[in-house]
């Protein structure tokens, strides 16, 4: 059962138009994933699904209720946590929590039972008494994730939950969001990590230019992806590579280089001796040969058309 459904859902900042009549929707219990470059247009519809921002068009539906009539109805039965923290410096952990419980109408000492109780499960609990100011950028992750469900909501939005914090905190704060996923939450998630929505997602949704490319499982996204084959050498130097033999022995088949290392796709199976025979023909190293299975960022590229070149500075990586 669909608990969000967006028909038509448009927002313009005059005449930039920074989400296009984009129709999706997300069923009860599943962790859906928006993906999509900076500036794609994931802030902005989770803004409108939230009610921070006014829909120019279309309708939003939130476990029933119109989005945009019944806002605050909606708004109490939502956590939001904002790619930026909005919590308070001076404010110690269990204090911001304390207060973002009393925005939702708990008293003051049940918010503070549940503010502990989440400082003990996001392994905050020595840092409640701290000022948040004195958090390290994981830690403020967390906090904000914590805060954002103070009030137990059955709908979580994350936007860019990892984004800028180190690779051991962003991996405790995608085991926090299976565990709130497991608890019954229904979680949408904003990110450009690929790997992190192939990780975590059911679904996915690729926005591009304000407009959803394609929508569907990360299952079946990827069941596509293996009709590809794509053959990685690790080169000791790529710059001696014989572009004109590679396009005419395989046409067909999309070449890129990254470092030093060479992917062919292609949706024929291709054997390895041809590249490593001239390879070595031009005194070409190959360190490695091998074939790679496919990934989310693979099948990403190809329905979306994107400059693999520039790829690592749209996404973000």
């Amino acid at each position: 059962m669909a608990i969000i459904a967006a028909r038509r859902l448009t927002k313009k900042y005059g005449n930039l138009i920074a989400v296009n009549e984009i129709d999706f929707s997300v069923e009860e219990g599943e962790i859906f994933g928006f993906l999509g470059p900076n500036g794609a247009g994931k802030t902005t519809t989770i803004n409108m699904l939230t009610g921070l921002a006014r829909i120019t068009g279309g309708e939003v539906m939130i476990d029933g209720v119109d989005c945009v009539r019944e806002v605050k109805n909606v708004q109490s039965i939502i956590g939001v946590v904002p790619d930026e923290s909005n919590l308070y410096d001076e404010l110690s952990g269990l204090e911001n929590l304390a207060f973002c419980a009393g925005l939702y109408g708990i008293p003051r000492g049940e918010g503070i039972k549940r503010g502990q109780r989440l400082l003990k499960q996001f392994d905050l609990a020595d840092a409640g008494n701290k000022p948040f100011r004195t958090y390290s950028k994981g830690m403020k992750r967390k906090l904000t994730i914590a805060a954002g469900i103070i009030h137990r909501p059955r709908i979580l939005f994350l936007d860019e939950p990892t984004t800028g914090i180190d690779v051991v905190s962003a991996r405790k704060i995608r085991n926090l969001i299976l565990d709130l996923n497991s608890g019954g939450a229904t979680i949408f998630l904003t990110t450009h990590y690929i790997e992190e929505a192939e990780r975590l997602c059911s679904r996915v949704a690729f926005i591009v230019e304000g407009t959803i490319r394609h929508l569907d499982t990360v299952e079946n996204l990827l069941e596509q992806a293996r009709e590809d084959n794509i053959l990685e050498f690790v080169l000791s130097n790529n710059r001696v590579l014989d572009w004109e033999f590679l396009q005419k022995k395989f046409p067909e088949n999309q070449v890129e280089v990254k470092g030093n290392r060479l992917r062919i796709h292609t949706t024929k199976p291709v054997g390895l001796k041809p590249f490593i025979d001239r390879f070595t023909e031009m005194d070409c190293e190959v360190f490695e040969a091998r074939l790679v299975r496919p990934t989310l960022e693979d099948v990403l590229i190809k329905i979306t058309g994107l400059d693999t070149s520039g790829l690592k500075e749209v996404w973000g990586e």
